[in-house]
């Protein structure tokens, strides 16, 4: 098969593809024919060494992937070849073959987008596990997203809606706040032309958002949480701006407010059940149309640098993916 790997902790322009041997599926295992990898932020960190998981080298990056099994290991009953399923595996998506183990692959409906659902586990779950799981969002809450037009920031924007919020997106560029408003964004905010807590001030009549979903971090962090409201929720999603800020913690204390850590992987390692629910409440949505995940720009095998490189680059809007 063919796969796209990493023989050094470095930037994504210097991953080769090469000839490995095909999967074989020992006890527990299904082996996969990818038809869409999702390609995210942490992938790319993980090339470069710079993500919390440093996988052994020489690896194949990808987290996560979807399409159509086609080998069973022994004691597998309830997957079968040449069913459709999504998969999350922490690494080897970039490639014509996943082997995965059962616990970490979900069937999909008949009829399921190959191409959305590879990007449905970590971008969705994310955003799903840290609204509804770690902030309980209400209905009637305000949400403000930042960095809304990205992977899980679109996400965020459309699961806010879903759980009855009233959603704020805010993003660099005026084509990327109107994606946002295209999927359900009550009001939008412009950060690279207008000042973040006076136009947050503004849209809540001085109240604050109850709830602050950042995955960017940098620059952004500290006058977005000073916007917060009495016993809001922040939740620290990632760091796509680069830096990790600092913040003192005196705003905490004077807001009454919450910093809340949001890490999808390790809670769908600790809670596999409550993961599952999580995904199959999110496939509903998809499948009634509530969520219109967005597969913005699909990559061949040999082009997957480029798309991780825009992903660093911060030129991604929704999702895009590897198609193998």
């Amino acid at each position: 098969m063919r796969a796209l790997v990493c023989t050094a902790f470095d930037q994504p322009e210097t991953l080769t593809v090469q000839t490995l041997p095909d999967p074989a599926p020992g006890p527990g295992e299904v082996v996969i024919d990818v038809e869409a990898a999702g390609v995210n932020y942490p992938d790319a960190l993980m090339v470069m060494g710079q993500y919390q998981v440093r996988p052994p080298l020489p690896f194949t990056p990808g987290a996560e992937a979807a399409g159509v099994i086609s080998a069973v290991g022994e004691g597998v009953a309830h997957l079968q070849p040449g069913q459709r399923v999504a998969a999350f595996t922490g690494t080897g998506a970039f490639a014509e073959r996943l082997l995965a183990p059962v616990s970490a692959v979900m069937p999909l409906p008949e009829g399921f987008p190959l191409d959305v659902a590879a990007g449905l586990p970590l971008a969705y779950g994310t955003s799903m596990h840290a609204l509804a799981d770690r902030a309980q969002l209400r209905e009637g809450e305000t949400l403000l997203v930042l960095g809304a037009s990205g992977g899980v920031g679109l996400a965020a924007v459309m699961i806010g809606k879903a759980l009855g919020a009233r959603v704020i997106a805010a993003a660099s560029t005026e084509e990327k706040l109107d994606l946002c408003r295209e999927h359900g964004a009550d009001e939008t905010l412009n950060y690279a032309g207008e000042n973040l807590r006076e136009r947050v001030k503004a849209l809540t009549g001085g109240a604050g958002p109850d709830v602050i979903f950042d995955p960017v971090g940098g620059e952004l962090a500290e006058p977005a949480f000073r916007s917060i409201g009495w016993g809001g929720r922040y939740l620290v999603v990632g760091f796509a701006g680069g830096e990790i800020p600092k913040l003192p913690l005196n705003l905490p204390l004077l807001k009454g407010a919450s910093l809340m850590g949001v890490f999808w992987g390790e809670f769908a390692r600790r809670d596999p059940k409550g993961n599952a629910r999580n995904l199959v409440r999110l496939a509903g949505w998809v499948g009634d149309g509530t969520l219109r995940p967005l597969v913005s720009e699909r990559y061949p095998l040999e082009r997957a640098p480029e798309a991780l490189r825009a992903l660093l680059d911060r030129r991604v809007v929704g999702k895009v993916v590897v198609t193998p």
